[in-house]
């Protein structure tokens, strides 16, 4: 059953022409690793104008041509970031506000109530986070900020946490539910998607099914359970 609502949603994604920004969190087929995959679109000049780059075990953006940038505000950030045992992706400078409040004994709750969706009107693109955190109460947890029903002053705050994680799935969020002149925010849970055995394979999964015309890069972080060991792989449409 698990994997028929799992393949039925790889088609969907497949079929969506923009989710924009996205991420899945999940555990290895085999159950010994924990994954966080995210990956970033984009339909403008400056969108598509990025690569990613491991920095010491983070992971920022970074523009591909430093001369082409228009706004460096909404897509230069790191969406990967880790302290203790503790381990962050998002799709902005939020990460760097959950980083922050972990270090100083606060929770993600917190530091998130602090934020709200992008200010890029008339979109007004949701952020959305993951943690992961070993030995934790939850296996991991996703977050998104969103705007209700396009208005300006309205943040809606949603935080789901699966306290046991199922080998082989991991669960989907996305900015967008689809392509638009104006983009509509994600509708609904975070839903049921197939976590592969490697970064590799992963890697190779997800750029095949995201939309070839739109993606531009792809990371996978892969978390040892008993050993807290990290594996970070990257594609960027920029180095094929």
């Amino acid at each position: 059953m698990l994997k028929k609502i799992a393949q039925d949603n790889v088609e969907k994604l497949k079929n969506n022409v923009y989710p924009g920004r996205g991420m899945v969190l999940g555990l290895s087929e085999d159950g010994t690793k924990l994954f966080q995959i995210y990956w970033i679109m984009g339909r403008s000049e400056n969108s598509r104008n990025r690569v990613f780059v491991e920095e010491n075990g983070f992971v920022r953006t970074r523009a591909n041509d430093e001369s082409k940038v228009t706004d460096p505000s909404l897509i230069i950030y790191y969406p990967v970031k880790s302290i203790g045992n503790c381990h962050i992706v998002s799709n902005g400078d939020q990460t760097d506000t959950v980083f922050d409040y972990i270090s100083s004994g606060k929770s993600v709750e917190a530091a998130l109530m602090t934020r709200s969706f992008e200010p890029d009107a008339p979109n007004y693109t949701p952020r959305i986070t993951g943690i992961m955190e070993l030995g934790g109460r939850n296996a991991y947890s996703i977050s998104i900020l969103k705007t209700f029903e396009g208005k300006a002053d309205t943040c809606i705050r949603n935080f789901y946490n699966y306290e046991k994680p199922i080998k082989g799935f991991g669960h989907c969020i996305h900015t967008y539910e689809c392509d638009g002149d104006v983009l509509p925010s994600f509708k609904g849970e975070p839903y049921l998607m197939p976590v592969q055995d490697s970064a590799d394979s992963a890697l190779a999964f997800y750029w095949d099914i995201l939309n070839q015309d739109n993606i531009i890069s792809l990371l996978v972080k892969t978390i040892d359970i008993k050993t807290g060991k990290v594996e970070i792989k990257i594609k960027n449409k920029h180095n094929i």
